[in-house]
């Protein structure tokens, strides 16, 4: 479905999807006392099958091609994430989590992650999610995201020069193309309008994820990662 499609949708649906989104998220933060590992379960999301739960499956993308996804276009579970490179729980995520959700769902053809970029702690971030989907349109995208995060919090500037080792160390082949395509403002139309789909689905903070329907606060543990993929999987 594209974008004008789903913004062709009424108005009281739109409103009613991004507040119910936000009241389960703030609601799942604020029973959990804050950024405690119940956060991401204390609410349940909108019940399989209601209209609430099919707009919400309507922002997957499940494009074949999409070299900012993992995992088969026809996954049962889609995994959407929104994050900012220079987030430190994005990168706790990143390191601990999500090779797990790799080995264990992705690679068995159960998951699919999406990323969706959502840089909301300055310029640098901004400058960060170009130059990753520049390093994407060389094949190079999930590369790039793991040399970022490796840094993690270790790093609090992201100079152009280190922006530069971290394309070599993902092994894009053409710089020049790459510093090229970084320009491009097609890339931060892109990455905006990420920003602008999440607010629609009330992202505040990141990370935050999207099992299917199921909304995730948080770098939380594996063990909640499972418990959702596999109750999604379960109804599919």
């Amino acid at each position: 479905m594209s974008r004008e499609d789903r913004r062709g949708s009424t108005a009281l649906l739109g409103i009613t999807l991004a507040l119910t989104v936000v009241l389960i998220i703030v609601l799942a933060w604020k029973t959990a006392g804050g950024g405690s590992t119940e956060a991401a379960t204390a609410r349940p999301g909108p019940t399989a099958g209601s209209e609430l739960a099919e707009k919400l499956l309507s922002y997957q993308r499940r494009l074949p091609d999409d070299p900012l996804a993992i995992g088969r276009a026809d996954a049962p579970v889609v995994l959407i994430a929104y994050e900012d490179f220079r987030c430190p729980y994005c990168a706790k995520y990143a390191t601990d989590i999500e090779p797990q959700l790799i080995e264990r769902y992705v690679t068995s053809g159960v998951l699919r992650i999406e990323w969706r970029d959502f840089p909301v702690l300055g310029e640098e971030s901004m400058e960060l999610a170009k130059a990753a989907r520049a390093a994407a349109r060389q094949g190079k995208f999930w590369e790039f995201h793991d040399a970022v995060y490796a840094i993690g919090a270790s790093k609090p500037r992201f100079s152009e020069e280190l922006i530069q080792d971290l394309a070599r160390e993902a092994g894009v082949p053409d710089l020049t193309r790459f510093n090229a395509d970084r320009a491009d403002p097609r890339i931060e139309r892109a990455i905006r309008a990420d920003m602008a789909e999440g607010r629609e689905l009330g992202v505040f903070s990141t990370p935050t994820f999207f099992i299917n329907t199921q909304p995730i606060l948080g770098a939380q543990p594996l063990e909640r990662f499972m418990t959702i993929i596999e109750a999604e999987r379960a109804t599919r």
